[in-house]
């Protein structure tokens, strides 16, 4: 039986150890990585590709390499150790990285999901092979929305690589230097120190042995990183050893059901409405019996589906998924589109009709003229043909839609639209007495034309925003952007109303019910555009909108550059420094709130004016630390406190600025030199606080007391304000306690 102390001793040490499991298992480690080469054997003198294999933890993703690292979102890169046994050839590719188009960041970024892949070519010049290097490197999660930045060492020696022959020379077959080849960034006579981040991970090796510590005696480095451009280069299909990460399939649900939803537009065009009581009356007074008239109605359907469907197979092989990363990203697809969107909406407006060649016409006619089931197949045929003046613009709208996604996309887009569109004709064939119920063909079928002619105008600016933002033009920022908007929808509110008439519009005696609505919400859509002319974030329009900081003339900002747009004598005295931020040259907080980039500097200034800190544990390359300050701290009553009540430290653990001789350390979590801001404030947070995610929000006292349960990424700003307050709180509670 135990004692009543060892009793204790024993809880105690199970406690103990119970809380450094919890602590440890908040420090993660989402991607793993691992080192292959192409050809286990070379010669001197022969190429041979490294090659870097991650796998990603579920809700993960990993940033690529060969997007414009001035973007925001941190790029991988990789830097490799000069030495005399190779030299590098080309620039390291990424295989195959998805792409997406940020409007947060105002461009686009490649990224990896489940797996992912890199490839350096090298040319070994000597038999004593030894590459090493070091990767840094961000993942991130949209599900609790944290972000995390990495890097780690790397080797590869006569264990990976086994060299035969004689030393070659150490120039490239052009007589440059390996050093000097396009695309590589090379710092000479930079001194290398060790550094990795505070969370480090040991990659899975092909031979752990032979991997030794990146270190400090290599003088200089490459920093090689892949080209900021569209053209991709691609390794062979067979030398890929991972596959192309499936598609999102919830996205592909969802752009499944607006290719459904346009396919039943489709149907109330003046080109496709008055056909359906026609194929069907053909179908019914042409068969023997009601099930023979069901098999052919079902044979029409499923061919209608058929055609589309191969349409968005062939666009699918056209381009492909490297056709689609150029679609989404080079100025002239995106401007071809905005053109091609125009042309529709002319189109719809009555100006001229897009129709095929009548010879297509005649020769499909006459296909569906023999009758049998060929005959039905080339009738579904005939009916694409006929009524692409009307479905050809909602078509070509949802393959554009498409094709700066996955290669799949295209045949789901047109899976959907076909499904809606030849439902009806199959329905009506199986009851034909809802025929009975349906409208009678008139006036309205030119205006839901029409309607759709407003949106494709309004859709297209959205391709020329695509290409604006990317150049950095300048010709479409948001406040031009929106004032287009309100007009386009101001007109189709007006039109709505009978107040404007096209070419090919009947008389509107009166206004039905059903255009009143549509037009009441029009005119709401416009009311609620209106306010974004002055700064308003219009959140539930972001990802079609350009960014924020586009725009000229922002009430918010010139708010916050008087003060919250308050003269008084409080506020001014809330936002008042003690002292100049260390790096405020190029470190700034939003919303105009000022604020320290430094801790000491923060701790010091808030024992002068007896607040708490906040903590905001950030980086560059973070998306969700934008997207909370986008989203919660804009909020008035959030601002309030955070200026007011609060002394703000803004600690970026993923920036590269080198610190004062002074203030470099070693680390007594991971034994090495920390250098930099970023790897400070990095090391910071994961000794003191165990976690490794940003964005990480702390308060804490001058003497980094925690006065309240740190908490992350959450968009509802009820929580954040109760955070905030319960740290307010805390923090007088803890003064009144040491005055007593």
């Amino acid at each position: 039986m135990l004692t009543h102390k060892p009793l204790k001793l024993l809880l105690t040490i199970v406690l103990l150890w119970l809380f450094a499991f919890s602590a440890v298992a908040q420090v993660l480690k989402p991607a793993s990585w691992s080192y292959d080469v192409s050809k286990k054997q070379v010669t001197v003198g022969e190429e041979v590709e490294l090659i870097f294999n991650v796998r990603i933890d579920k809700d993960w993703y990993l940033y690529s390499s060969d997007f414009d690292p001035e973007l925001g979102p941190m790029v991988t890169e990789f830097k490799f150790a000069k030495n005399p046994s190779y030299e590098l050839v080309g620039k390291i590719v990424p295989v195959k990285p998805k792409k997406k188009y940020d409007d947060l960041w105002g461009g686009e970024y490649t990224y990896f999901v489940g797996t992912a892949q890199f490839r350096q070519k090298i040319k070994v010049l000597k038999p004593e092979l030894v590459v090493k290097g070091t990767y840094e490197y961000q993942v991130c999660t949209d599900v609790d929305g944290r972000c995390i930045p990495f890097d780690d060492d790397f080797t590869f020696t006569n264990k990976q690589i086994q060299v035969t022959g004689k030393a070659a020379s150490t120039t490239t077959t052009t007589g440059a230097p390996a050093a000097s080849q396009p695309g590589q960034t090379i710092a000479p006579g930079t001194k290398q120190t060790p550094e990795t981040p505070a969370t480090t991970q040991t990659p899975i090796t092909i031979d752990s042995a032979a991997s030794p510590v990146f270190g400090q005696n290599d003088a200089t480095i490459d920093t090689v990183t892949a080209p900021q451009t569209t053209e991709k280069v691609q390794p062979a299909a067979e030398d890929v050893a991972f596959t192309e990460p499936a598609p999102d399939k919830d996205d592909l649900w969802a752009f499944m059901l607006v290719a459904f939803g346009s396919g039943l537009v489709a149907l109330l065009t003046p080109c496709v409405f008055p056909m359906v009581p026609m194929t069907v009356s053909f179908f019914t007074g042409s068969s023997k019996s009601r099930s023979q008239a069901i098999v052919k109605a079902l044979v029409y359907g499923l061919s209608i589906i058929a055609i589309y469907t191969i349409i968005g197979t062939v666009v699918a092989r056209l381009f492909g998924a490297d056709g689609a990363n150029f679609i989404s990203t080079h100025w002239l697809p995106n401007i071809l589109f905005f053109l091609i969107f125009l042309v529709f909406a002319m189109s719809f407006f009555g100006m001229f009709e897009i129709t095929l060649p009548s010879s297509w016409l005649t020769k499909i006619d006459a296909q569906a003229d023999r009758g049998g089931w060929i005959g039905v197949f080339f009738m579904a045929f005939t009916l694409a043909l006929v009524s692409f003046s009307c479905t050809g613009p909602i078509v070509g709208s949802i393959l554009v839609a498409s094709a700066g996604g996955e290669t799949i996309r295209p045949i789901v887009g047109m899976f959907g639209f076909s499904l809606a569109f030849a439902l009806p004709f199959t329905l009506f064939a199986i009851f034909p007495s809802w025929l009975s119920g349906l409208p009678k063909s008139g006036g309205w079928l030119n205006s839901v034309k029409v309607v759709l002619g407003f949106i494709e105008l309004a859709l297209a600016l959205k391709f020329l925003s695509v290409a604006d933002q990317v150049y950095h033009w300048g010709i479409l920022d948001r406040e031009v952007y929106l004032a287009l908007w309100i007009v386009i929808f101001t007109l189709l509110g007006f039109y709505l109303l009978g107040k404007l008439k096209f070419s090919h519009d009947s008389d509107l005696k009166y206004i039905s019910v059903p255009r009143l609505f549509f037009a009441i919400v029009t005119f709401g859509f416009v009311i609620y555009l209106i306010p974004g002319m002055f700064g308003a974030p219009l959140k539930a329009l972001s990802g079609y909108l350009p960014p924020q900081a586009s725009q000229d003339f922002d009430l918010n900002t010139i708010a916050a550059r008087n003060n919250n747009g308050g003269p008084t004598t409080a506020t001014i005295a809330a936002n008042q420094l003690c002292e100049t931020p260390k790096y405020s040259d190029f470190l700034h907080l939003p919303h105009g709130l000022q604020g320290y980039f430094d801790l000491e500097q923060a701790k010091k200034c808030a024992a002068e004016q007896g607040k708490p800190i906040f903590i905001d544990f950030t980086g560059h390359g973070c998306v969700n630390c934008r997207e909370m300050e986008a989203n919660v701290w804009s909020d008035p009553a959030v601002l309030k406190r955070l200026r007011e009540e609060y002394v703000i430290a803004a600690l970026y653990v993923d920036d590269k600025t080198d610190l004062p001789e002074g203030e470099k350390y070693v680390s007594k979590y991971d034994g090495k030199e920390k250098a930099t801001i970023g790897k400070k404030y990095a090391d910071y947070q994961i000794t003191k606080f165990n976690v490794n995610a940003q964005p990480y929000y702390v308060l804490m006292d001058e003497n980094e007391n925690v006065l309240v349960k740190p908490i992350a990424y959450d968009l509802n700003v009820d929580n954040f304000v109760k955070f905030l307050d319960a740290g307010v709180a805390a923090y007088k509670a803890k003064q009144s306690i040491a005055q007593q």
